[in-house]
């Protein structure tokens, strides 16, 4: 069919029009130029003609939503059936025979009431056996600690020996420091002062004056003054130590400024003795050269010999102080170790008695929980029972089944909201209490159970009831959401389509039937995040408020219809969408 043939089926709803067009045809055979312009503009005037018939009052119309923020809510749904009601077999933990049956079925028992007893003279000799061992262990504990009125334990003993130590220790300390200044004073003035010559010192005197006949004194003289300035710089140090301490210090501090002014001592010795070695080589010198040694010089011996005295009793004062607060620390770890073995064996003969009457309880078969006897199995005088009872709670708990799908995003703990068809207006919160680890394989499909304990127990429902459960796997608040129907994809690329201008005000005012719009929405791409059945929730690309298209209302259709791209709609979890099969199942989330 050629181009004309078409133009004329088109006016065929016009016969006048289309008669006039095959006359002009016609005379275009003959008059072509002319012909052409005639039908150009026939078919112009056709072509308006058409459109105001068919298309009279019918245009496109849009219905839209505005993006808002709100909590998407990620659910999984499973059905499955309200579990029977638990039930236990109660057993004796040990075979003896019965002596005692305390309740009978029917009756209602609360946690640790007493269903029956056994024969249990082993296990209560067992008992006192193991209370005497604790009492000996007991004793031997208190005897060691001192705990038994009147008896001054070893470790109190040790205890008042070592504070002994301490404060003769201090006394020692108290007893160098009535000699240290003196000592130090009297050395000082040996070495440091200027008694022979006003521009030297008199170690320097000392040492220039036999220069001459002991090539070896400038070793011996900085010897001395070393030591010399060894024991001023701890003494010093000592000395502003012992102003601030006291003997009420504590132990660890006392232990430390006995040892303190022990080195003190010490240095101050060596240096003393240094200082009379010294003196006496300048006096032996002079007199083997046949010179007369200063007369100060003997005074300056006979000093330092003296201090040489006092050092010496104050590091052996010191010394034995040391000693004595080692020794008591030494003892009282001793006593220490002597009171942990008791420890030790008072805490196993605690075990032990524990163990014996765990043992002895066992004997007495109790219920291990809240709930109804549905049958007695013993009765007096049965012999190596096993089962006494059996006991049913009354809570309940809902099984339902999910495919392997699901059941990777489900775990203990998860919030479920459990509705019930025999009790419509009846809904109940819960939390997922334990799923199965291994499925069940029936013709090909893997399933698992899942339990959910109840938040509460309603009396309307009984066992066996029909529960369909919505499990919360991921609750977003604060999301910007829209409705899965206004997402659209193409070539990979999610997007909305937004209505701004004028033409919001027009889509704003408009029913759910949808409004005519002057232009053509704008598209925006979107960066999508996770989706519910309704809502999807939009990650960048579009704001709050923002009035986008869900639906589009042909003109030619008598429906609603929604628009899709040939790339089908791109939300995660949704069959047909970008998200693939499986994923999300139920869930909503309305935005605020």
């Amino acid at each position: 069919m050629n181009f004309f043939s078409r133009i004329l089926d088109v006016l065929n709803y016009f016969p006048y029009v289309r008669d006039f067009a095959i006359r002009t045809r016609n005379v275009a055979m003959r008059h072509k130029m002319i012909a052409l312009l005639i039908i150009a503009a026939i078919l112009t005037g056709g072509y308006y003609g058409y459109r105001a018939i068919f298309n009279s009052g019918e245009s496109v119309r849009y219905v839209t939503a505005a993006a808002g923020k709100g909590t998407l809510i990620v659910s999984i749904s499973g059905s499955g059936q309200v579990s029977a009601t638990q039930q236990v077999d109660v057993k004796a933990k040990v075979s003896s025979d019965v002596i005692y049956v305390n309740v009978k079925a029917g009756q209602y028992v609360a946690a640790g009431t007493l269903l029956a007893q056994l024969y249990a003279r082993v296990a209560q000799k067992a008992v006192r056996d193991a209370e005497t061992n604790l009492e000996t262990a007991q004793l031997n504990y208190d005897q060691i600690t001192g705990a038994v009125n009147g008896i001054r334990s070893d470790k109190e003993k040790d205890s008042e020996s070592l504070a002994k130590a301490y404060d003769d220790g201090f006394n020692a300390v108290s007893n160098a420091f009535a000699d240290l200044p003196n000592i130090m004073t009297g050395l000082n003035t040996v070495l440091i002062n200027k008694d022979f010559d006003q521009g030297q010192w008199n170690i320097d005197y000392y040492a220039d004056a036999v220069r001459l006949y002991y090539v070896d004194i400038s070793i011996v003289r900085d010897e001395t003054y070393s030591k010399y300035k060894a024991a001023r710089e701890a003494y010093d140090k000592n000395l502003i130590d012992y102003k601030t301490a006291s003997r009420f210090s504590d132990a660890a501090e006392i232990e430390a400024f006995i040892n303190q002014t022990y080195e003190t001592s010490r240095l101050v010795s060596e240096a003393v003795k240094s200082a009379s070695n010294f003196v006496q080589i300048y006096k032996d010198k002079m007199t083997e050269a046949d010179r007369q040694p200063k007369a100060l010089a003997d005074t300056h011996i006979s000093n330092l010999n003296g201090y040489i005295s006092k050092t010496n009793s104050s590091i052996q004062s010191l010394y034995s102080a040391k000693n004595l607060i080692l020794g008591g620390k030494e003892s009282l770890i001793s006593v220490e170790f002597d009171i942990r073995s008791a420890k030790i064996q008072l805490d196993k003969a605690k075990d032990a008695l524990l163990d014996a009457q765990e043992k002895l309880a066992e004997y007495y078969v109790r219920a291990p929980f809240s709930g109804m006897v549905a049958k007695v199995d013993v009765n007096v005088g049965d012999s190596s029972v096993s089962n006494i009872a059996t006991l049913i709670t009354k809570q309940k708990i809902a099984e339902v089944s999910l495919n392997e799908v699901d059941v990777a995003q489900v775990k203990a703990g998860q919030k479920v909201t459990l509705t019930f068809d025999a009790v419509p207006d009846l809904t109940i919160t819960g939390q997922v209490a334990e799923v199965d680890a291994v499925g069940t394989v029936s013709q090909g499909v893997v399933t698992y159970t899942v339990k959910i304990g109840f938040d509460t127990q309603d009396d309307r429902v009984k066992t066996a009831m029909s529960v369909s459960a919505a499990i919360v796997t991921e609750a977003k608040p604060n999301a910007l959401l829209v409705p899965n129907s206004a997402v659209k994809s193409q070539g990979g690329i999610s997007y909305v389509e937004i209505v701004d201008g004028d033409d919001r005000n027009l889509a704003l005012a408009a029913n759910a039937s949808g409004a005519i719009l002057k232009n053509t929405p704008r598209r925006q791409n979107i960066e999508i995040g996770t989706a519910s059945d309704e809502f999807t929730e939009i990650i960048s690309g579009l704001n709050e408020g923002d009035l986008i298209v869900t639906r589009t209302i042909q003109p030619t259709a008598q429906t609603t219809q929604t628009q899709q791209q040939s790339g089908g709609l791109r939300i995660p979890g949704l069959p047909g969408g970008g998200g693939g099969g499986g994923g999300f199942r139920g869930g909503g989330g309305v935005p605020r």
